[in-house]
């Protein structure tokens, strides 16, 4: 029997509401310059749709054990990484992959989810004025290893995925190799993604993404106070608490699911969701997350005057091993002698041993120090009746979204600001 070898994933996300970052300008793919104008078959909304399915059937996983604990991830990270594994898989390990990642095979074939992906891809990482959104993988391969050609020219072309040759009988050097290079890809954000890496190991995937916004409507740093946060039964955690006054912003109560949903703007095609459910309704909320509860919230958002709006200044992160919770989602042969990956080596050589995936989340009053410093605030005449507040001093639910393309890079639960 051949000996397998493995293959490792990694992943990394970073999203910042405060940090700036050097515009990032990835390759144009040229294998879509003849099909821009006539599109994918697999359009960006329909992809977009079926990524935030596969995200909230992770998240609840994650949630599941975790459930005292903040949750933050980068579904696009994630599924665009399996995807890249996928171009190398073979019969049953291809469709598991891929229809663990919620597409149906019947109605989009394997290429055109590719083809969309890329698509996807190569729209995000389009250099923008205010909103910066950079995604790229990278393939660390053992220098004796004999990757196919074909496969690498369709990791390049279709997600954007660098090549470098690499001795993993060095584990050092090569782990150093690898931290060093997805830190200088998120600007130091994520450090030691890579905690060891075993002599066998033939390749290593890494995906990277991170985002980078401004709030339209940005809070005044001499608003900020300490004020509790409550998570549950424990006693309250003093944090540092953002307000805005005053503020004509997208908002809805779900009186269905129990919780109010607002929406922050950032300057350029992003926007943030919030969502906090009432006290004692969190696993409601969790519960009822689906591509079609995203979209209800969506469609019934409607500008509201809020009196009062209450966000905590938060820093979160968390990693996790996801070889563990994907083959409950039936992506499971890859992590099997039974895996067919002969699309990469051109031989059943190797294996998934191991996915890693950690994320970054930032959240503060505006994007720039100069901006910090530039606020006006204006006090209405009189009091109105009945002021509309909202606080978000107990657990709650954040939804990123790139507006143009209605892909959502990052999602979270803040159980526990601090």
């Amino acid at each position: 029997m051949t000996r397998l070898v493995t293959l490792e994933l990694l992943m990394a996300g970073i999203c910042s509401a405060i940090l700036c970052f050097p515009d990032c300008i990835l390759g144009e793919d040229t294998l879509f310059h003849e099909d821009q104008d006539k599109g994918t078959q697999l359009d960006s909304l329909t992809l977009a749709s079926i990524n935030t399915d596969f995200a909230f059937s992770l998240y609840k996983k994650l949630a599941l054990k975790n459930p005292d604990k903040n949750v933050v991830f980068s579904p696009l990270s994630i599924s665009a990484a399996l995807a890249v594994v996928s171009l190398g898989a073979k019969g049953n390990s291809m469709e598991e992959i891929l229809e663990g990642l919620k597409f149906n095979l019947t109605e989009t074939p394997e290429t055109e989810i590719h083809r969309g992906f890329g698509h996807l891809l190569q729209r995000l990482s389009q250099p923008r004025d205010e909103i910066q959104i950079s995604t790229g993988n990278a393939l660390f391969i053992e220098k004796r290893l004999q990757v196919l050609a074909e496969f690498q020219e369709k990791a390049r072309a279709l997600y954007q995925a660098e090549a470098f040759t690499t001795d993993f009988q060095q584990s050092r050097e090569a782990k150093k190799l690898i931290n060093d290079y997805v830190s200088k890809q998120t600007q130091g954000k994520i450090q030691g993604l890579i905690t060891d890496l075993a002599k066998k190991t033939s390749m290593v995937l890494v995906n990277y993404i991170y985002f980078k916004g401004k709030w339209k409507v940005p809070f005044d740093p001499r608003d900020t106070f300490k004020s509790e946060f409550y998570s549950g039964k424990r006693r309250p955690v003093k944090v540092p608490m953002m307000k805005l006054e005053d503020v004509t912003i997208p908002y809805v109560q779900d009186e269905e699911l129990n919780c109010t949903v607002v929406e922050l703007k950032y300057t350029g095609n992003a926007s943030a969701l919030f969502i906090l459910p009432d006290q004692g309704k969190m696993q409601q909320v969790e519960a009822s997350l689906q591509p079609e509860t995203l979209k209800r919230w969506k469609d019934s958002l409607r500008p509201s005057m809020i009196d009062e709006l209450y966000l905590p200044k938060f820093s979160i992160s968390a990693d996790y091993n996801l070889e563990d919770i994907l083959p409950e989602l039936g992506i499971e042969e890859v992590f099997s002698t039974q895996a067919d990956l002969s699309g990469i080596t051109g031989d059943k050589d190797l294996m998934v041993s191991q996915v890693v995936h950690k994320a970054v989340l930032d959240v503060a009053e505006t994007g720039t120090e100069a901006a910090a410093a530039t606020g006006v605030k204006f006090v209405p005449m009189s009091a109105k009746l009945d002021p509309l507040i909202i606080a978000f001093d107990r657990p709650f639910l954040m939804i990123i979204s790139d507006t143009e393309t209605e892909i959502a890079p990052f999602l979270a639960k803040i159980f526990n600001p601090k």
